[in-house]
């Protein structure tokens, strides 16, 4: 994961959110033309206040050369869309590599830790859109905005496909081009009507287009065990956080004792000796690589009580 990108809080949790940063310099720099709005700290002026309250992103930028820039590690704060519509893009998720080309979909989910260039972006066109569904972990229930146009059922059906499938690249048909070209437009005119119709159609286009590939669907992807899996594999980022039992079990909407379990299944370690051993970890990378940082400092920033406490884990 990159440092300093900006941070989410979430049931106690606390998720890393892409800031984008690297684009918004380089749109700044003139090398990429970028249109977009957003929220936050997302790139491009803000989004209504009122209105489209889960759109978090959306945008395009144009990069007609090589750039000196790519967008590392890092989630978002809900499910991404992005279409290539030129050029190619080396694109990762989850550890697995891809090199995007033209016509290209790819969909990522808030807990897919995912990266845009390899480590820099190539000359292509890329348009992307981020809604904010109210889910963090998997085993959350999905919310949908209520200004999409699609039927109770065809969201039933496309969350199900979304919860239980996490292929991250799909081909796109025209008509999903279309919607993200005709998106384009409403950006850049600012017609919040236009971009709740176009983003209306492009949910029913992607709706139909898995309908049509019927995807394989596995069950467990969406499970209490997969979460905790998920939330100990980032526990590593948040150490400093001042966890405890109740905390990570809250963290995974489970109580204390599943929690546990689960954790003693996939670790053998019970949660508290494991969190330990991730700040042990994260402190030992932290006094080799920053040499000029104080134990102490160390200490408080894996979450130790103090340095005296960190010196009888660390001896232990």
């Amino acid at each position: 994961m990159s440092s300093g990108v900006a941070r989410f809080r979430e049931d106690g949790h606390i998720y890393r959110a892409d800031t984008c940063e690297p684009l918004k310099q380089a749109a700044t720099r003139g090398d990429v033309c970028l249109i977009a709005r957003g929220r936050g700290a997302y790139p491009g002026p803000p989004l209504p206040a009122r209105s489209l309250l889960e759109l978090r992103s959306v945008g395009c930028w144009d990069a007609q050369h090589d750039q000196a820039w790519g967008l590392d590690w890092h989630r978002n704060e809900g499910i991404e869309l992005t279409y290539l519509a030129r050029g190619k893009l080396a694109f990762s998720v989850d550890g697995r590599e891809y090199v995007l080309r033209r016509g290209d979909l790819t969909i990522t989910r808030p807990w897919q830790v995912h990266r845009v260039g390899n480590p820099n972006v190539s000359a292509s066109r890329l348009y992307w859109l981020i809604l904010d569904l109210h889910v963090r972990r998997p085993n959350q229930r999905w919310v949908w905005p209520r200004w999409l146009v699609s039927s109770e059922g065809d969201i039933a059906a496309l969350t199900d496909v979304l919860s239980h499938n996490e292929q991250p690249v799909w081909r796109a048909g025209e008509e999903i081009a279309s919607y993200f070209e005709e998106l384009g437009g409403a950006i850049e005119s600012c017609s919040e009507s236009h971009m709740r119709l176009y983003i209306s159609g492009l949910v029913v286009a992607l709706t139909d287009m898995l309908r049509r590939q019927s995807p394989p669907l596995d069950r467990s992807l969406s499970s209490a065990q997969r979460t905790v899996e998920l939330f100990l594999e980032s526990l590593p980022e948040a150490v400093e956080e001042p966890w405890d039992l109740t905390s990570m079990a809250a963290a995974c909407g489970l109580g204390r004792s599943r929690f546990a379990h689960y954790c003693r299944e996939l670790t053998n370690m019970p949660p508290i000796e494991y969190l330990t051993r991730c700040r042990l970890e994260v402190a030992s990378r932290m006094l080799l690589e920053r040499r000029r940082t104080s134990v102490t400092d160390v200490a408080l920033r894996c979450g130790f009580e103090s340095a005296q406490h960190f010196a009888r884990v660390f001896r232990r």
